[in-house]
């Protein structure tokens, strides 16, 4: 196998992933981005990432994994809906253990750490905004350019695929609130997540941050909507307090929980708005010359599922197998191995997509007579909490009114149940 030469643009989770994979292949990889590692870790916090096994095994294996002792554990999914009556109590309140522990490292940590990593590794770091003409540059000069990060024209170059995408506006305002001294669930850590009909979702997990453990806060207000509270130019004491009045309002029993919460520090908050969208994996340069898309670029979804990073440690994982065939059999990394790359990623990220769109709207009747029976059933509890690693199972059952009904029928005839 000849070496290649590839540039990525983006030094995020997808990114560096996949550079630093490449490098342990011995190929030449640049990544270009915007921002320092110490721009990095003194900024704002960028997302809510809880990452789940299938994910962190791709870090194991790339050597990767640096925080695994000292990162709180997330051992399990626990699934919250208030009373209707909103009278403070609970309609279903339910938990399921994770088969394998998930965990979250802030990305102000992990990045700058891992940028690091590939510098060590013998990979060429550089600094700077790419545009359209650096692609041109890159172009000329690399077997392969991936764009993992972009705003403005370089986004643009990307079409959005509105066969993929049945969202074309924001269906979720989003705020995240990094704190400290959040009571611990009882039983075992979770991602404590509440459906709030109608109005949003809260859910809570524990984490790594800049100071030490932590947990994140994580809102989704349905826009325009009684939870939709958090506004531009919010100082962080002011985001706190409106996060905490969200958690009295419509969740006390987690309101209770936060009752002496302070934040990580002053950029441990953010808040803002997004269309979930799948866009084209190939962008075509004035010149004609062509670069592939990754990770957020083509597939961006709502983080009401926790997605986010693990799609992007798979995203990068997948054009990884895809690079390897391609360099074994010395190919051209033309625009048929691009299309072909995001086709194979796309055959489990479609999954994801239809999964966390179907939470984005509200729950029919058998999404909810599922949820109901998990809470009677610590089977049907344990599958909907690990099939946040493997989200390609919920088709089967959770996203099918015939197959989510044989499921419950069958597992509860398991149980002895009515029969």
């Amino acid at each position: 196998m000849s070496t290649k030469t590839f540039t990525i643009v983006g030094a995020g989770q997808a990114g560096l992933q996949l550079g630093i994979a490449l490098l342990g292949d011995g190929h030449a990889v640049s990544i270009v981005s915007n921002r320092t590692p110490v721009e990095i870790a003194e900024g704002k916090v960028t997302s809510s990432q809880c990452m789940f096994d299938t994910a962190q095994s791709y870090e194991r294996e790339l050597g990767l994994n640096f925080w695994d002792e000292i990162t709180p554990p997330v051992e399990g999914i626990a699934f919250t809906v208030p009373h209707p009556a909103g009278d403070g109590t609970k309609a279903l309140d339910w938990a399921g253990r994770l088969d394998a522990v998930a965990r979250s490292v802030d990305q102000r940590v992990k990045m700058p750490r891992w940028i690091d990593e590939f510098i060590a590794r013998g990979g060429e770091f550089v600094i700077g905004d790419a545009g359209v003409d650096d692609l041109e540059r890159y172009a000329a000069s690399s077997d392969l350019v991936l764009v993992a990060a972009g705003k403005g024209e370089i986004a643009r170059l990307f079409e959005r695929d509105a066969e993929k995408s049945p969202y074309d506006a924001p269906q979720r305002a989003l705020a995240l609130t990094y704190v400290n001294g959040l009571t611990p669930r009882a039983e075992h850590s979770a991602v404590a997540f509440n459906l709030i009909p109608g109005v949003g979702e809260y859910f809570v997990f524990p984490a790594l941050t800049t100071t030490g453990p932590c947990e994140i806060m994580v809102f989704e207000a349905v826009p325009g909507g009684p939870m939709d509270l958090w506004k531009p130019g919010m100082t962080p004491e002011e985001h706190l307090a409106t996060s905490l009045h969200v958690l009295e309002t419509f969740v006390p029993w987690e309101a209770e929980r936060a009752r002496d919460v302070t934040l990580t520090d002053d950029n441990g908050v953010l808040a803002g708005r997004f269309p979930p969208t799948v866009r084209r994996p190939i962008a075509t340069l004035p010149s004609g010359a062509t670069v592939l898309g990754l990770a957020d670029v083509v597939v961006l979804n709502d983080p009401i599922t926790g997605q986010g990073s693990n799609n992007a440690s798979k995203c990068a994982e997948s054009y990884l197998t895809s690079i390897r065939e391609e360099a074994a059999a010395g190919g051209a990394f033309d625009d048929a191995f691009k299309q072909g790359a995001f086709d194979r990623y796309w055959e489990n990220a479609q999954h994801v997509t239809r999964w966390t769109n179907a939470l984005l709207a509200p729950p029919p009747p058998f999404v909810l007579e599922v949820l109901g029976a998990a809470g009677q059933f610590p089977e049907i509890a344990h599958r909907f909490a690990n099939g946040f690693d493997d989200p390609r199972d919920y088709g089967t059952w959770f996203l099918d009114p015939e197959g989510s009904a044989t499921y419950v029928r069958e597992v509860a005839e398991r149980a002895g149940v009515g029969a």
